[in-house]
């Protein structure tokens, strides 16, 4: 009795030291918020007076709204579109066998190896190359490099390997007599997949779902890169800030709290489906 109290006290240790360790960043960036700037500069350990005047002040000076926008849209584009190819390719790789199935699945989980900073370069010549080659041959003029649909594509490309992985080990752990009971009342293979397999997989949907979306929404490297002022995502507009207002770090841990809110508030909604949907996928694959 004495080893399992010493064993759940030290447990509850290590838990609270790992839990101080990550909220200790977001606390002193909402602290930080409510600074003036020569509090903030000096580094004071707390606001004299909470200063929620900042927030208002990164609205006047950041076209704040416009990076909010641009972000919604490209991470939600992103997240429809990777999720699609996802779940069929993460059906098939769970529930068929075909030669090189497993060829296939290891080298989607090979492509996670290589660092994406490597793809940079490679694809930014890659995108003025289609866009020249269009204009000079067809005439039209597409715009890879500085548009939305250059970055979701960019973004889709990335997020489809690991999310294919994660649906693939969803997939094959919902039990196959499912769809095979469904078929012998009459349902054709695709209505056992829409009526049947999606519902079931719908936490591992929304675990997929948030991962993408989570991400999609902090990338700054190829943001940074891809896009114009006019479609600059959050970390873009941030980073953009602290290179104009260097000084301004209370403005800037203000505007870095108000990115944070929408991702916080999408985990807490979904996190129920979050979690089940981690766990279910790992049950085997």
């Amino acid at each position: 009795m004495r080893e399992e109290r010493w064993l759940k006290w030290g447990a509850g240790l290590v838990l609270f030291l790992v839990l101080a360790f990550q909220l200790f960043p977001i606390i002193w960036m909402v602290n930080t918020s409510l600074m003036t700037q020569l509090e903030a500069a000096t580094g004071s350990l707390f606001p004299h007076e909470p200063q929620w005047n900042n927030y208002r002040e990164i609205w006047r000076a950041l076209p704040f709204f416009n990076y909010l926008k641009n972000s919604f849209l490209v991470c939600f584009s992103t997240t429809v579109v990777a999720l699609a190819v996802a779940t069929l390719a993460g059906y098939a790789l769970g529930r068929f066998s075909f030669p090189g199935a497993e060829l296939f699945g290891g080298s989607v989980l090979l492509t996670q190896v290589i660092p994406g900073i490597l793809f940079l370069i490679p694809i930014y010549i890659m995108y003025i190359a289609v866009q020249n080659w269009v204009r000079q041959n067809l005439g039209l003029e597409v715009r890879l490099v500085g548009s939305y649909g250059g970055l979701i594509f960019t973004y889709t490309a990335f997020f489809v390997p690991i999310s294919i992985w994660i649906m693939r080990g969803f997939f094959a752990s919902i039990p196959k007599e499912l769809e095979e009971a469904a078929m012998v009342d009459g349902a054709t293979p695709f209505q056992a997949f829409y009526r049947v397999i999606l519902p079931l997989a719908r936490p591992g949907l929304a675990a997929t779902a948030v991962y993408i979306f989570l991400t999609a929404w902090d990338e700054l490297l190829f943001a940074q890169v891809l896009t114009t002022q006019d479609i600059a995502t959050i970390p873009v507009g941030i980073r953009n800030f602290v290179g104009n207002f260097q000084n301004r770090y209370d403005l800037v841990m203000a505007a870095a709290t108000v990115a944070t809110l929408p991702v916080l508030f999408l985990f807490f909604f979904v996190q129920r489906q979050l979690i089940q949907g981690l766990t279910a996928g790992a049950v085997k694959g």
